[in-house]
């Protein structure tokens, strides 16, 4: 999992997204993106964001094969994750997130 990157932004982020998530891969192959949208959980208690975000960081872990670049911001209870293009992951990747955390909700993918 050395290669991903994923960060928790409690504020938001002085820079724009798309300043902050790669667009291509190491060798300059596109990059496909998804959000998952969880809402309400900016309001939850400390440890229920931490036990989530644990759980998040675990998950995509698991898919650190693909995933690229990940960032949760809890202003926007909002999940972006870049991945290197392999049909069907961001489905396969939303599903284990919504097994975990059942008030995900896959957004968009690109």
């Amino acid at each position: 999992m050395d290669s991903l990157k994923l960060s928790l932004s409690i504020l938001d982020a002085s820079e724009p997204l798309r300043k902050r998530a790669p667009q291509v891969d190491e060798d300059g192959k596109p990059l496909t993106d998804f959000m998952v949208i969880i809402p309400g959980l900016r309001k939850k208690s400390r440890p229920h964001i931490e036990r989530t975000t644990d759980e998040i960081h675990r998950i995509l872990g698991c898919y650190s094969d693909v995933v690229v670049f990940a960032e949760l911001n809890l202003a926007l209870n909002l999940l972006w994750v870049s991945t290197r293009p392999a049909s069907g992951k961001h489905f396969e990747i939303a599903d284990a997130i919504r097994s975990s955390v059942p008030d995900a909700r896959l957004v968009s993918h690109m």
